[in-house]
Formats: structure tokens, sequence, C-alpha cells
């Protein structure tokens, strides 16, 4: 199993280093792609959490922002989210929702104000997008990013 995910990390990395286009899904060998994706969902919904906490840290406090709350609030987040997007047929209807959706599971959960929730939401975002640019850059992934999408980064 471990040598299985080692592979394909070492594919997916050399297939970005020789620009090779294709699905990375195609790599992982039919009867471990429930296992991966369940690994992977799983992941996700630890890194989603930990980013909603440590935005509720700075805006709500200590007090309120608790790492279950924020491991309900990814977990309902997710799952609903993805309903949304399975089954309305409306991309953008399906965002809106989304967005709504979980604005109000971090109002409820945090018990806390739109206003503040806002905030809450906008501050997890500027965490996972500084993190993420940071990670990018100590993996010398920037390069390839900039190459395929020239536009997101005409700034640099």
């Amino acid at each position: 199993m471990l040598a299985d995910v080692l592979q394909l990390i070492f594919l997916m990395s050399s297939s970005i280093g020789a620009k090779v286009e294709g699905a990375w899904w195609n790599l992982i060998r039919d009867d471990l792609r429930i296992i991966f994706a369940l690994g992977l969902f799983f992941f996700n919904l630890l890194i989603l959490a930990v980013f909603i906490y440590l935005a509720g840290l700075v805006v709500v406090g200590k007090k309120r922002a608790l790492l279950s709350g924020a491991i309900i609030i990814s977990l309902l987040g997710t799952v609903l989210s993805t309903l949304f997007f399975m089954f309305l047929p409306y991309r953008l209807l399906a965002l809106a929702l989304s967005v709504i959706l979980w604005l109000l599971l971090i109002k409820r959960v945090y018990g806390i104000g739109w206003p503040t929730a806002i905030a809450v939401g906008s501050l997890a975002m500027v965490i996972f997008l500084a993190i993420t640019v940071l990670l990018a850059l100590f993996f010398g992934i920037m390069e390839v990013l900039i190459e395929r999408f020239p536009l997101l980064f005409c700034i640099f």
C-alpha cells in the first residue's frame, strides 16, 4: 500500500516535471481507487478543519472556536456542498447555496453573527491561500503553475 502511494507520488511529480497531460486519477490502480478517494477525503477534511479552527481562533477567540466544532463544520459543509453540486442542475445556484451553507454552519457552530461568520470564512480562505503559495514555492511548483495559468499570475 505504501509502495503504491509512493509510486503514485513519483509518477505525479515526474508527469508534472515532464509536462505530460492526462488525469492523475488513471495512475491509481483500480482496486485502490476507493481507498485512495476515502483517504483523500479524510485528509482534506482534516486540513480544512485546521484552517477553519485557526481562523476561528483569530476572529472569535479560544472559548468559542473548538477543533471539534471546526471538524463538524468541515464535515457537514463538505458533504452537503458535494450533494448540492451533484444534484442541482445549475452550478451557480449550487455555488451560492454552498457559500450560504458554509457561512450558516460557521454561524451556528461558533454562535456568532453573520459579519463575524463572513470574517471567519474569509480568513480561513486567506490562510489556505497563503499556506498553499508557500508550499508551492517550497516544492518548486510555482513555475509550473505560472506556465499553465499565465493570466492568474500576470502580477509576477
